[in-house]
């Protein structure tokens, strides 16, 4: 699961820190990135490498948004949901991918292209409403401009 280049790279990566602790999240961005998800094998691995509990690895992992503890689809689109988005039709996109793509926010479509999530807040909120895809954010975006941004990941691109 854990390729020696990984475990080299981490060797290294731990040395840019006073403690070996605080390389946690960027290990876990790493795993992530390597591994699609933050499996529990993999949790159980970053805590041996840090001599961290799984707990104390799974209490990081599963705060944050970014990181994911189940597999997803290869391309991520998260809806911020906050006030400003929320007002400027926000649901209504929520409903349009729904619809377009024939699931529901939090899951990945049948072929595991696409994961649909809802995110508390882009700080995007002067752009509203707004989305990130693949970690590029979308401001004002409309139904057409969702199409569009559909029709690119559908076609691989």
């Amino acid at each position: 699961m854990i390729t020696e280049a990984t475990r080299k790279r981490f060797d290294e990566l731990v040395t840019r820190y006073p403690e070996k602790r605080s390389a946690l999240i960027p290990m876990l961005h790493e795993m992530q990135a390597e591994v699609g998800y933050l499996s529990p094998e993999v949790i159980r691995w970053v805590a041996d490498y840090l001599d961290l509990s799984p707990a104390d690895v799974m209490s990081v992992a599963s705060f944050y948004d970014m990181f994911h503890l189940e597999p997803v689809g290869g391309h991520m689109i998260y809806v911020c949901q906050n006030l400003s988005c929320s007002l400027l039709g926000a649901e209504l996109l929520i409903q349009h991918l729904e619809a377009r793509l024939k699931i529901h926010m939090g899951e990945t479509t049948p072929d595991g292209r696409i994961t649909l999530r809802r995110m508390e807040c882009l700080a995007a909120c002067g752009q509203a409403p707004a989305i990130q895809v693949d970690g590029v954010y979308h401001g004002n975006v409309t139904a057409e401009k969702l199409d569009e941004i559909l029709e690119e990941l559908q076609g691989g691109r």
